[in-house]
């Protein structure tokens, strides 16, 4: 008789966490590194040794089941322990760096061309930087601060240091079929286009079009990409039109790969730097300062 008080295997245990927090295969197995077949056969295996159904269909995705979302509450709690601990641990080793997350986007498009800047700058300051795409968990484990672009509300106990107003626009490239023509045409010009677009900001093209005065309902959605790091590499390949954050599109704004001709518009959107717990690094408000100078520059 098997004991009651065994434990699965602990990678599907991992395989259920990440598929009940994100309410997809897809997407866990992204999170994983590990394919989408490899997630599902780790659910099944996980169902059949516990002798439950877990997840049940909803739409596109997946939702917990009654039993599901029992094991999720116990395995998410677990697992957060374990993140903590580990990133404690890591942290241990490198207690003189300032550990940065941030998205993808703003790393490779914004941060790594400024690190010498910043190195010249702050040369007291140590940076260890870390990419992250998705949600950042509440308690930013592992992090002394993340760099963002978001809104109120922010989670609670965060300390948000406000870094300047998000601006987005249109961007394209020079080279993109009919980019002349379309340049010298009122933003109206949009609605008849193809418009590229990111999963991870679906509301871009909407915000921008609404304080425009442009009927939203009229937008047409072109390609898709799930990450804005893609969709900007996409326009400056001259593949379309996408919508941009002024700040990740400035370095190509002036060296002539992108063109933006109707400008920019602040949203209700920010950019922060973001600190959680009370043990805060203490060059927090010296690199807030700096971010908040180079965002303004």
């Amino acid at each position: 008789m098997k004991d009651d008080h065994a434990l699965p295997s602990l990678n599907a245990l991992r395989a259920f966490e990440a598929a009940a927090r994100l309410r997809s295969v897809s997407l866990a197995a992204g999170e994983l590194h590990v394919t989408h077949g490899a997630v599902s056969r780790q659910l099944r295996a996980l169902e059949e040794e516990l002798g439950v159904a877990l997840f049940e269909r909803e739409g596109r995705g997946i939702r917990p089941t009654a039993a599901g979302r029992r094991l999720q509450e116990a395995a998410s709690g677990a697992f957060s322990q374990l993140r903590d601990c580990v990133a404690a641990l890591r942290r241990s080793q490198r207690s003189d760096a300032f550990v940065l997350g941030c998205p993808g986007s703003v790393l490779a498009r914004w941060m790594i061309p400024r690190l010498q800047q910043l190195q010249r700058d702050l040369p007291g300051l140590t940076l260890h930087l870390a990419a992250q795409d998705g949600d950042f968990a509440p308690r930013l484990a592992g992090l002394d601060a993340a760099l963002l672009l978001g809104q109120a509300p922010w989670p609670a106990g965060w300390t948000v240091h406000g870094l300047g107003s998000e601006r987005i626009g249109p961007v394209f490239s020079p080279s993109m079929h009919g980019a002349q023509l379309l340049a010298h045409q009122p933003p109206e010009a949009l609605l008849g286009h193809a418009l590229l677009h990111t999963r991870s900001r679906p509301q871009a093209w909407p915000t921008w079009a609404a304080l425009n005065d442009l009927d939203t309902t009229a937008l047409r959605e072109g390609t898709g990409f799930e990450h804005l790091y893609y969709l900007l590499e996409a326009a400056v390949a001259g593949l379309g039109v996408a919508i941009a954050p002024e700040p990740l599109v400035a370095d190509d704004l002036v060296n002539g790969r992108l063109i933006a001709p109707w400008g920019f518009v602040d949203t209700e959107g920010q950019w922060a730097l973001c600190t959680a717990g009370g043990d805060r690094h203490p060059q927090v408000e010296t690199l807030a300062d700096w971010l908040r100078r180079q965002l303004a520059a």
